[in-house]
């Protein structure tokens, strides 16, 4: 039987993380959106994470759209 303290794999320390009372706009911004959405420096990081989504399906698009029509 495996006790708590000998884990399979050990658990990693929290990140820092500061709530803030901004916007999402604003918290993402006030946070850098790569750092809210990879780091979780504060609450919005799944809302940084769907506007990154965002960003690299438009660019995909565009490339796809531009690589299609020089065919």
């Amino acid at each position: 039987m495996v006790g708590k303290d000998t884990e399979r794999i050990p658990r990693r320390p929290p990140p820092i993380f500061e709530e803030t009372d901004e916007t999402v706009m604003g918290g993402v911004l006030s946070g850098g959106i790569f750092g809210v959405a990879l780091d979780d420096v504060n609450q919005y990081g799944p809302h940084a994470m769907i506007m990154l989504l965002f960003a690299f399906a438009t660019v995909t698009a565009l490339v796809l759209m531009i690589g299609e029509s020089l065919l």
